[in-house]
């Protein structure tokens, strides 16, 4: 059965109210009902949906296989012309725009409105007319309500979006789980397998935004040659199996891969499909959320192309503070059950994501609007109670201890004229000697193994002054504090990591300017005691409060503390001197910053729900430090082990002065000093430095 088959009796059963909701639209785009300024929303809103309406038309008629390059564009360009540039200062998706146009009483609500129904543009694509008809009906009604403005009030309008979000919840989350586990869910494979990839139009028919950082990363790719393909996919799909080899899981009990990646990248991720396929794997690729109930603020989980506007993505990251209550955690997690057991058989199969990153984009630091909608104390607790308890639930069905992860990323165009160049280097920072790091690495980790606390020191402004707590050692000869990565789940090669004992870990830690999940911190200052988060600051608004609100909201993703769940050592000097070389460390992801120095993750520990499952390094030493005094407590209240986030903080070696070891005896072991390896063992590292 082919994708489209798979809608084709849900199609039929929804097209009368489709067809009914599409003609009152027409009326709405033209009558004069609704008095101004909310006449504007309407009819501009109604115009969108006709626009969409066609697009059904010519997706069901097949007309967009004889269309040229430039009118998929033209047309590509025409759906999401609202929300670009400086067109998007007079668009309703902008809350700054629809409050001073609408008022503050309904603005903010029809900015969520129109928000939703530009989703509509995914489900053109993907033919899901019933998501398309409730939308519908949802503008319908909304619109019967301003028809009568001397009985509207804004609790009306909120209510309906309310009962909207919740009444259908059974529907939009369970589809989203499903298209993460059903692999029948071919949409997006079906484009990537059986399209001609040298035809660039390929790209238009995920309905995505596509600019110039997809064509020519498609283009670039098409004119390497099979072998280089199939070695960078090979790098992608092996790290994954490794993943699982090194973490002590069985691949042989799973069947399926999620596959996450960029738009541009279909040449890798074809050739990738196909390794995976050799494992027993077949792929579900789902795309990012569009729809408010299934998103995670800003963040995009799964497969998009272009973000056609950054601002609009974070102006509605706090959207489902309009219904974001009690009542509505109780009815999501439901749901979220229900889902589950209908599709438990495919969660035991899953074996995890496999992540394809970009990086290179102008780093971006929002703007805060007073007019975008932000959690209040109370729904801040819902969120993380729900985030909580929702991360229990999918470990039920997806078991942490089985399932595995691998992450690898490569640059866009927009890095800069020389992206050629940049990608070839990041093709061999990708492929480093993984052998020559690991003998490193392990000197490092023997030194540390040493020590009952390491103190970590910064320079050339750099304020961080740390000192990090070590797990004790029962057996030196067999147990070990620290894992020795080398290029498996996370690529590139390069660091040594710990989970850190909280009590004694304290002190500041500073980075001048740092990007976390596509957003751009300036002199981000983060204070420990005994291990978690007391206190915190950054200077990316002028009102302080802005800044400790930023911070909460997206990296301590709205809890009142977080632990340091990891503390590593980055030893990927290349990468870092590559990073230099073309000016574009403030562009790179933090799965390579992360190896370019020492960081320091909030949240869980690497290990959160795999605690238990024995590993070893390569010199078969048991690797015990896998646990902190907040995750141990998974053992009595798992609700109390887990915050479902885990974000990395590094210190550039331009910004370290020192770190260093110290044992029992009061003595200290030095491995970096003034921005340099200094450990007996560890010169090679410098090398990159000396080029």
């Amino acid at each position: 059965m082919n994708y489209r088959e798979l809608f084709k009796e849900e199609n039929e059963a929804i097209m009368e109210r489709y067809d009914l909701s599409m003609e009152r639209i027409e009326v709405i785009s033209k009558e004069e009902n609704v008095a101004e300024p909310y006449r504007d929303f309407f009819h501009r809103t109604a115009r969108f949906i006709i626009e969409i309406a066609d697009l059904v038309r010519m997706v069901q008629r097949d007309e967009l296989e004889a269309k040229s390059l430039e009118e998929v564009q033209a047309l590509n360009t025409s759906l999401y012309q609202d929300i670009l540039g400086d067109n998007y200062e007079r668009s309703y998706g902008n809350p700054a725009y629809a409050v001073n146009h609408l008022g503050e009483e309904y603005g903010r609500y029809l900015s969520f409105l129109y928000t939703e129904i530009r989703g509509m543009i995914i489900y053109a694509y993907e033919q899901r007319l019933t998501d398309i008809t409730i939308h519908n009906e949802l503008f319908i009604e909304i619109y019967n309500a301003f028809e009568d403005m001397e009985e509207l009030t804004p609790e009306t309008v909120k209510n309906t979006l309310y009962w909207f979000v919740s009444d259908y919840s059974d529907m939009t989350v369970e589809y989203r789980i499903r298209e993460q586990l059903d692999i029948e869910l071919s949409f997006a494979a079906d484009i990537i397998t059986k399209e001609d990839l040298s035809d660039l139009r390929y790209l238009y028919k995920f309905g995505e935004y596509i600019t110039e950082n997809e064509l020519k990363t498609a283009k670039h790719l098409n004119n390497m040659s099979e072998e280089q393909i199939e070695a960078m996919a090979s790098t992608y799909t092996e790290g994954y199996r490794m993943g699982f080899i090194l973490g002590n899981k069985d691949l042989s009990k799973k069947e399926i891969v999620n596959i996450r990646y960029n738009l541009g990248f279909e040449r890798i991720v074809k050739k990738a499909i196909e390794q995976f396929e050799k494992m027993g794997l077949r792929p579900a690729i789902h795309r990012a959320a569009v729809n408010t109930i299934n998103k995670k603020q800003h963040y995009k989980m799964g497969y998009y192309g272009a973000i056609a506007n950054k601002q609009f993505e974070y102006d509605h990251r706090a959207d489902n503070a309009i219904y974001l209550d009690k009542a509505f955690v109780e009815r999501k997690l439901g749901v979220l059950k229900v889902a589950y057991e209908k599709y438990k058989k495919e969660a035991s199969k899953f074996a995890g994501p496999a992540v394809m990153e970009i990086f290179g984009e102008v780093p971006f630091a929002p703007e805060s609007k007073p007019e975008s909608f932000t959690l209040s104390d109370k729904q801040q607790k819902w969120s993380v109670e729900y985030d909580t308890e929702a991360g229990q639930l999918v470990n039920q069905y997806i078991k942490g201890e089985e399932r595995s992860f691998t992450i690898i990323a490569y640059p866009v165009p927009e890095i800069g004229e020389k992206y050629e160049e940049i990608f070839d280097e990041t093709v061999k920072i990708n492929t480093l000697d993984y052998k020559l790091y690991e003998g490193i690495q392990q000197i490092i980790i023997d030194a540390l193994d040493e020590g009952s606390h390491v103190v970590i020191k910064g320079r050339n402004g750099n304020k961080t002054n740390l000192t990090v707590q070590l797990k004790e050692l029962a057996d030196k000869e067999k147990e070990t504090k620290f894992e020795n990565c080398v290029a498996d789940v996370n690529i590139p090669v390069g660091e040594v990591f710990t989970s850190p004992v909280l009590k004694g870990t304290n002190g500041i830690l500073h980075v001048s300017q740092v990007y976390l999940n596509e957003l751009k911190y300036i002199d981000l200052e983060i204070e420990f005691e005994d291990g978690k988060i007391k206190n915190y600051t950054c200077k990316n608004f002028e009102q302080e409060e802005e800044n400790k609100k930023f911070i909460k909201e997206n990296i301590l993703r709205n809890h009142e503390t977080l632990p340091m769940g990891e503390f590593a050592i980055g030893t990927n000097t290349t990468a870092y001197m590559v990073a230099k070389k073309y000016d574009i460390a403030d562009k790179l992801p933090i799965l390579i910053a992360e190896k370019m120095g020492p960081h320091f993750a909030v949240g869980d520990t690497c290990y959160s729900w795999s605690e238990d499952n024995k590993i070893y390094n390569p010199n078969k030493k048991e690797i015990v430090a896998k646990d902190n005094e907040i995750s141990i407590l998974r053992k009595e209240d798992v609700s109390k082990a887990y915050f479902n986030c885990h974000t990395d903080i590094t210190i550039p070696y331009e910004e370290l002065g020192e770190i260093t070891v110290m044992t029992e005896e009061g003595n200290g072991i030095t491995i970096i000093k003034d921005s340099r390896f200094v450990l007996a063992g560890t010169e090679e590292l410098n090398k990159p430095f000396d080029m």
